[in-house]
């Protein structure tokens, strides 16, 4: 197995693990100058993507992952998990305005007259430091937007052996990949952001998350061009095999041909459009926009892009840092979100092999919290039903962590488009192809003259059954308008909520009245004032 490599702040510099990675000249030399051959810019290649965007943050001292924290922010904001601890007022992201009981009785959020958004704006601060919850996806985001700079600015400087055209074109499709994944979710969280090319500084240029989306896509298509540059196909499988670290290379990740890349590209560019857009206020223009490319997106047999512990938890550590790690056992640090459960069917085998109710009922501070109350926790590695499919574990490189489009996704996108430009059969055979996928046992959608109302309800459930600790659930969320106010026609009703004596309320009201777009982090508008042009940084949205 490879040891992954560390790039940060200009210095090339090992981090422990397997044994036979590649080596680098003076890995604690400051300069880039590390990379200045093919071995060694492959190696930059990979650590500073895997390492410096998804790993470690060398700011306020903190010790977390991308995993764990800012990809997590989005399970706890879409209500399938809950959080007690105050750690990056994880908490808080995923208090309710308020929850009415069965009894018509309120909890309002503990902090109240706060809401989140009042919350998140509070503390929205850089004397804050670590405290702000708003800082990490921005920073590690726009470090995996530094790290494709960096492969860019030196790619045509260096010598290849083989093809070296190919070489240099599969390292830029890298680079490329990695720049429009990172503008992806910065331009699906956050108000506005940055464009910048730039390896070594950046700008004060702010622009709108609709700008940095665009950005995004932009850096897919140049990804998807040098793909198609990319003609020798031994040396091509040669980098991605380097690129991608070996202990990644099992299941449903590997050495993905251009092809697959091209279909995984084609899968987040929809995503793109889906996650970014409310069902209010989709057009028909773009459903058949997300259908062209989905059509042409991951198959069933695709590699994907994925990671896994080892034991020396050089990626994450298995018993924690993913959503699905931190939830798994009978005391987990995320419980289980009831609603979560409740979007089972009933019969559903998935829900069977994966949680379980027979610990006591947690029930956290009421100072901390009032909807995260919970029975449920995940199963370490499943309960084993054959053919079913199990949602996560802690045993060292068992898990799979998807870290962009699959599959599954890929297909519900479809049904969902599907059922939305009147072909509700099409769409509910889909769905019902997802399920006898991974064995849920239940029986057939299709064929049961749905209206539309109905289809579409088979279409929420199986996204939030399927796709949770994925990092989707606050897109769901956001874009089907439950995070809105009551009086705007968000929040849930007739939602499972345990109180905090215990009873199981089966009627309750959820109002949400989340922060739809995070406003930009003062973390880095204290050090980059917005410069002449900029639209504006801040959410109008109260």
């Amino acid at each position: 197995m490879r040891k992954i490599q560390l790039f940060i702040l200009g210095a090339l510099v090992m981090l422990s693990g397997c044994k036979d990675q590649l080596d680098v000249k003076n890995p604690n030399l400051p300069t880039t100058g590390s990379a200045d051959t093919e071995k060694g810019l492959i190696s930059l290649a990979q650590g500073s993507v895997y390492i410096n965007g998804f790993y470690t943050l060398k700011y306020f001292g903190f010790q977390g992952t991308f995993w764990g924290d800012p990809f997590s922010y989005h399970e706890i904001m879409g209500d399938n998990v809950g959080y007690e601890a105050a750690n990056q007022r994880g908490n808080e992201l995923g208090v309710a305005n308020y929850v009415i009981l069965d009894d018509n009785s309120k909890v309002n959020n503990p902090n109240s007259p706060l809401r989140q958004p009042d919350m998140l704006r509070q503390v929205n601060i850089n004397a804050n430091a670590s405290d702000n919850p708003l800082y990490y996806e921005w920073a590690y985001m726009y470090a995996l937007n530094a790290a494709g700079n960096n492969i860019l600015a030196l790619v045509d400087k260096t010598t290849f052996s083989g093809n070296a055209e190919t070489k240099k074109s599969t390292l830029k499709a890298w680079a490329y990949w990695w720049k429009g994944y990172a503008y992806a979710r910065i331009g699906s969280i956050y108000y506005a952001g940055i464009i910048n090319d730039d390896p070594v500084n950046t700008n004060g240029k702010f622009v709108t998350k609709e700008d940095i989306i665009k950005e995004s896509n932009s850096n897919f298509d140049k990804a998807a061009a040098a793909l198609t540059a990319s003609t020798s196909a031994t040396d091509y499988a040669e980098v991605v095999g380097k690129l991608i670290p070996d202990i990644f290379q099992v299941g449903k990740g590997g050495v993905l041909t251009v092809d697959m890349w091209k279909r995984n590209i084609n899968t987040m560019k929809a995503r793109n459009i889906l996650v970014n857009t409310t069902t209010k206020t989709m057009t028909a223009a773009q459903w058949t926009s997300i259908l062209d490319l989905v059509n042409a997106g991951i198959q069933t047999s695709d590699k994907v892009f994925t990671g896994r512990s080892n034991a020396t938890s050089d990626f994450f550590a298995a018993s924690g840092n993913t959503p699905a790690a931190i939830s798994t056992g009978a005391q987990p640090g995320y419980h289980i979100s009831e609603r979560l459960v409740q979007d089972f069917k009933t019969g559903d085998k998935r829900l069977e092999n994966n949680f379980r109710s027979d610990a006591a009922t947690w029930i956290g501070n009421n100072d901390r919290g009032n909807i995260f109350n919970s029975r449920w926790y995940l199963i370490d590695g499943g309960k084993g039903l054959p053919g079913v499919v199990s949602l996560g574990t802690r045993e060292v490189g068992k898990y799979e962590l998807y870290m962009a489009g699959t599959y599954e996704e890929n297909e519900l996108m479809k049904a969902e488009a599907l059922i939305n430009t009147g072909k509700i059969e099409d769409g509910l055979k889909i769905i019902d192809a997802i399920r006898t996928l991974q064995g849920a046992g239940l029986a057939p959608v299709a064929g049961t003259n749905l209206a539309l109302t109905a289809a579409k309800e088979e279409l929420r459930r199986e996204r939030r059954v399927v796709l949770p600790f994925r990092g989707l659930a606050f897109y769901d969320a956001r874009r089907w308008s439950v995070i809105d106010d009551v009086s705007a026609g968000g929040g849930r009703t007739n939602a499972v909520v345990v109180d905090k004596n215990g009873k199981v309320n089966t009627k309750a009201t959820i109002n949400y009245n989340f922060l739809d777009y995070w406003d930009v982090p003062d973390n880095e508008l204290a050090y980059n004032k917005p410069a002449e042009g900029s639209v504006p940084v801040k959410n109008p949205k109260q």
